[in-house]
């Protein structure tokens, strides 16, 4: 990192730390939401950390983005930070203002004809929290109002709301961008990506913490061979999601980076998998009470896994460019990556 990524760190990481406490997270698992941290996420800047400073942004590149997005899952932040950083970003590709208040993103069976929207996004993270939803339509951003929007209440199994959003001939704003048709769900598995990065890395710290403070037979449990061997592994994974994450993020600053946001999701999917498991075996029984932190990482890591597109998806998207390509493009393909 250089020096102002550095101070971006620092900045995003200590603010979280203070602001999300477990009381906060608990009441926001509960339906309560966190005005007050919102607020101060705006003033910092940190939902247009990739906005151009002509639109009120901090012109930031992604791997500024990477930075943040990976403190929102490091600390669990209950709201839609991340969200909001890549709609402000489709808003600016687009070259529409962004609207004030609460940005969410919005996937689904949507239709839009003369400047008007209509149709259902299933699983809308805080759909009823936001005053606009951004979405894409074949090449066209669009910015709707959700005022108007029929919305039913749902949630994950972190307790994150996640609504459907039924919008029936809103008028939007909308613009065409230079950017693949599935580019919101593309984008999108590299915020989850980030974000499961970061828990990962929260999740192998608070592991290794606790194996060291917990003593069995007179001695830590971390001490022990077995246990080493377990936490070792944990820490592979960890870093392993965290290096494609970043990777995918520098390679999308210098252009097309789909088949590393694909690496990277596949990447934080499998490593959330076996991380979580080994998490869990040596905390034991402690680590799925309510009172303690673990289970606020790891149900949002299964829950992440499975949105904007599953590691299995993204995998057979791959085979399927692989098999278009050709054999003989395989070697020279992976290898200029």
């Amino acid at each position: 990192m250089n020096e102002l990524q550095t101070i971006l760190a620092d900045s995003v990481n200590g603010l979280l730390a203070e602001r999300v406490t477990r009381d906060l997270i608990q009441k926001a698992e509960d339906g309560a939401w966190p005005q007050a941290l919102w607020n101060e996420l705006e003033a910092n800047g940190l939902t247009r950390v990739l906005a151009p400073e002509a639109q009120g942004g901090a012109g930031g590149t992604w791997a500024d983005a990477a930075i943040v997005l990976k403190a929102a899952g490091r600390h669990v932040a209950p709201l839609p930070l991340a969200e909001a950083v890549l709609a402000h970003w489709l808003l600016a590709e687009a070259g529409i203002a962004a609207p004030d208040g609460v940005l969410t993103v919005m996937e689904g069976d949507l239709t839009l004809k003369n400047g008007k929207m209509s149709g259902i996004a299933p699983r809308v993270p805080w759909g009823r929290n936001a005053a606009h939803g951004v979405a894409q339509v074949g090449t066209e951003v669009v910015l709707a109002p959700l005022a108007g929007a029929t919305i039913a209440q749902d949630i994950n199994v972190a307790r994150e709301p996640r609504d459907a959003v039924t919008l029936k001939n809103v008028t939007v704003q909308s613009a065409s961008v230079s950017l693949p048709k599935n580019a919101l769900r593309l984008y999108g598995a590299l915020i989850r990506a980030c974000q499961m990065a970061g828990a990962l890395d929260y999740l192998a710290e608070q592991t290794v913490a606790y194996a060291n403070e917990r003593t069995q037979f007179g001695k830590p449990i971390g001490k022990f061979q077995a246990i080493q061997q377990q936490l070792a592994v944990l820490a592979t994974q960890a870093a392993a999601a965290g290096i494609a994450a970043d990777h995918a993020c520098a390679s999308l600053n210098k252009g097309d980076a789909a088949f590393e946001i694909a690496v990277a999701k596949i990447r934080a999917d499998d490593a959330s998998s076996i991380a979580t498991s080994i998490a869990h075996q040596v905390h034991g029984a402690i680590g799925f009470t309510y009172e303690h932190g673990l289970h606020f990482a790891t149900r949002r890591l299964w829950s992440w896994r499975a949105e904007f597109g599953a590691g299995a998806e993204w995998a057979e998207s791959l085979g399927r460019a692989t098999i278009s390509r050709g054999a003989d493009a395989l070697w020279p393909y992976v290898t200029a990556r």
